[in-house]
């Protein structure tokens, strides 16, 4: 597979500048050495789990637990009716012990939780984990991720990503926001985390079920990091993160490029589905057609012509319009 473009530290101009504008994903070696939970992963996974003690509350959260054979890879069951592991509460402090006691387990349980919101469960954590070269007078939401071997499959976020590893080895394998159609899709509304997960098993992958994998590993990026190295996921890229080491620990950034979205583009295309799928070729190319022009803007502003007090729907999305959308919304969907 590519190699993901590598880089040192840098400054958020620089970031801003060379970096996100390409739209490609980049790793940062060594972008956040200086954090005090990476030197103390550095001395152990005990001294880690210290530093986390102390940071956090009692608030509990969502932890998956799996049996042994599931070996980290969390999944659909095998006809797709539910899940292959069982999701239980946890506070960060009982999480960690059960981590640090599965340590050295011939066949280990496979633990894990993910987007733990930091400000609310670890708020003593924050000032512990700057990144310069981030614009922080955004929204940013801040999350921890914590497990053993564990394997996260192939799956996209809508937010722009930063994730710094902590504690543990981490391998990641990114594909183009374009693979979508080779990457073999779970179900769209029933998924394990919120996001569409991909069905292929990524290191063993059946290609006569699965032939069009092939290409999506001809265009696949990987790279594997350390303690203190981050990598810039850009939005809607796909991603599959494998765990390689009995504890580990990562802490991401989302935020978002432009004005946060009021209403998810994930829902929208579920209503989009039901709405333009079954209709005749003709009437889905119409469609295709308006799509292009109103949202994707192939053609330029579409409302270019009208006055702004009659662009309506087409004009600067307020908060009052968005409110308006959605009673639209809401009235034609009940």
């Amino acid at each position: 597979m590519r190699p993901i473009a590598e880089h040192g530290p840098m400054d958020r101009a620089r970031f801003e500048r060379e970096i996100v504008p390409k739209g490609e994903p980049a790793v940062f070696r060594g972008l956040v050495d200086d954090w005090p939970p990476v030197r103390a992963s550095k001395d152990g996974a005990e001294e880690i789990a210290g530093m986390l003690r102390f940071a956090a509350n009692d608030e509990p959260f969502q932890a998956w637990i799996a049996p042994p054979e599931v070996e980290g890879r969390f999944n659909y069951n095998a006809d797709f009716s539910g899940f292959n592991f069982e999701r239980r509460l946890a506070t960060v402090d009982q999480l960690l012990e059960l981590l640090l006691n599965e340590r050295g387990a011939e066949k280990p349980r496979s633990m894990y939780a993910g987007g733990i919101p930091i400000r609310k469960h670890l708020p003593e954590l924050v000032p512990n984990i700057p990144v310069p070269m981030l614009d922080m007078t955004r929204d940013t939401i801040i999350s921890l991720w914590l497990g053993n071997r564990t394997h996260t499959a192939t799956h996209w976020d809508q937010s722009s990503n930063l994730a710094c590893v902590v504690a543990g080895r981490r391998r990641l394998t990114l594909f183009p926001p374009d693979q979508l159609k080779n990457l073999y899709v779970g179900p769209l509304e029933f998924t394990l985390a919120g996001q569409p997960i991909s069905t292929v098993d990524i290191d063993a992958p059946d290609l006569g079920a699965h032939p069009r994998f092939a290409e999506a590993l001809n265009e696949a990026r990987r790279a594997e990091l350390g303690p203190g190295d981050a990598i810039y996921i850009p939005a809607m890229w796909w991603h599959d993160v494998l765990s390689l080491e009995d504890f580990g620990c990562l802490i991401n950034f989302w935020w978002h490029e432009s004005e946060v979205p009021q209403l998810s583009p994930l829902e929208a295309l579920y209503h989009s589905v039901i709405a333009l799928k079954h209709l005749p070729p003709n009437e889905r190319a119409a469609w295709r057609a308006h799509f292009d022009h109103y949202v994707f803007g192939e053609h330029g502003d579409p409302a270019a012509h009208l006055p702004e007090q009659a662009r309506g729907i087409l004009g600067a999305r307020t908060p009052d319009l968005v409110e308006r959308v959605k009673k639209l919304l809401i009235k034609a969907l009940s």
